[in-house]
C-alpha cells in the first residue's frame, strides 16, 4: 500500500506509538469514572460528528485511530456494531477494559492504522461507515495509501465521515502567529518533546464524566512525528481512492480541545481564537461515500 512518492513510515509510527502509550496514560488520569459515566447513560460525541453520521443504528462501523476507545463506545450506544482500531497498546488495553466495565460492546484492534487496512481488505468483512476523528491525520505518513485503504474496507455504498482540526492550524504557533508552511508534501515535523498532555490543557472540555488533577507536568520521554495535509490533498486523494464527496464543512471553532494560547470557550465546549483575531477555520467535517 505503499506510495511511491510518500512512503509509508511505519518506523515513525513506532516512535509515534511508544509516545501515545506514555501519553495515554496521563490523559485518561483526568477522566473521572469513564465506565460509570457510560453506564449512566453518557456520551462523548459533539453534535457535528453525529449531525454527518445520521442514523447509524444496526450499521457497522469501524473507528480508526480510535484512541482508548471513548467516541467508539458513544457510536455502539447509537446502535452501531462497532470495530476501534489503533496504534497504542496502552489505547486499545484501556478501551477493552472500559468496554467491558461498561457493558458496551465493541471490538477493538492494536495495529498499524495501514496494516490493519491492508489485511481487512485483503478479506471478507466490510464496513457500512469509517469514522475518523479530531487528530487522526498528522498521524498518518501517505495519506494516498489511506485513502485507498479506507476504500478497500467499505461496503458498496459505505460512507467516510471525517471530523478533523483544520489544516491551518498547523500552521500556527503557540500565540497564533504564522510559523510553519501549510504545504506538508508528506514531510514528518518531528517534536522532541512528544504528544503532550492536551485533556489537562483543555480541562472539563475533553472530561465530560468530570476533571480531575491527574497527572500534574507531564512530560514525554518519547519523541513524536506529524505530517501537515492540506485539505486539498485531503479531499483530492478520498477522490482518487474512487470516493465520492457528499459533504464538506468548515467550522470557525474546535470542539473541546484548547489547542492555543488565550483560546475563549463558548456554550458546548467550542473553543475560539482570542478576541483580537478574526474567525478562522479550525475544524472541518466531510463525508465522501463509496460507489455501490
Amino acid at each position: 500500500m505503499a506510495d511511491d512518492l510518500t512512503p509509508i513510515r511505519h518506523e515513525l509510527h513506532e516512535e509515534n506509538r511508544r509516545a501515545w502509550n506514555v501519553a495515554t496514560d496521563a490523559h485518561n488520569s483526568h477522566k473521572h469514572d469513564q465506565a460509570a459515566f457510560f453506564r449512566a447513560g453518557g456520551q462523548t460525541l459533539f453534535p457535528e460528528e453525529r449531525a454527518l453520521l445520521g442514523d447509524i443504528a444496526g450499521q457497522t462501523l469501524v473507528h480508526l485511530q480510535c484512541n482508548a476507545g471513548q467516541d467508539t463506545l458513544s457510536l455502539a450506544r447509537l446502535g452501531a456494531v462497532v470495530t476501534g482500531v489503533d496504534i497504542s497498546d496502552t489505547a486499545i488495553a484501556f478501551a477493552r477494559q472500559l468496554a467491558a466495565d461498561s457493558g458496551i460492546p465493541a471490538t477493538f484492534h492494536r495495529a498499524d492504522i495501514y496494516d490493519w487496512l491492508a489485511a481487512t481488505a485483503a478479506g471478507p468483512q466490510r464496513f457500512a461507515i469509517a469514522f475518523v476523528s479530531y487528530g487522526a491525520l498528522v498521524w498518518l505518513s501517505d495519506l494516498r495509501a489511506w485513502a485507498r485503504g479506507i476504500a478497500g474496507v467499505l461496503a458498496p455504498g459505505g460512507r467516510l465521515v471525517l471530523v478533523e482540526f483544520h489544516p491551518l492550524l498547523g500552521v500556527l504557533a503557540d500565540d497564533w502567529t504564522l510559523k510553519y508552511s501549510y504545504f506538508g508534501a508528506g514531510q514528518a515535523r518531528t517534536w522532541e518533546s512528544g504528544i503532550g498532555d492536551y485533556v489537562a490543557m483543555s480541562g472539563a472540555a475533553l472530561a465530560p464524566s468530570g476533571y480531575v488533577a491527574g497527572v500534574e507536568n507531564f512530560q514525554n520521554p518519547h519523541r513524536s512525528h506529524e505530517f501537515q495535509w492540506g485539505l486539498g490533498v485531503v479531499v483530492t486523494a478520498l477522490l482518487d481512492a474512487g470516493l465520492a464527496l457528499t459533504a464538506l464543512h468548515e467550522y470557525p471553532y474546535t470542539n473541546g480541545a484548547r489547542l492555543l494560547a488565550d483560546m475563549r470557550e463558548l456554550p458546548g465546549h467550542r473553543l475560539i481564537p482570542p478576541a483580537t483575531l478574526p474567525d478562522l477555520p479550525l475544524m472541518y467535517g466531510l463525508v465522501a461515500r463509496k460507489p455501490g
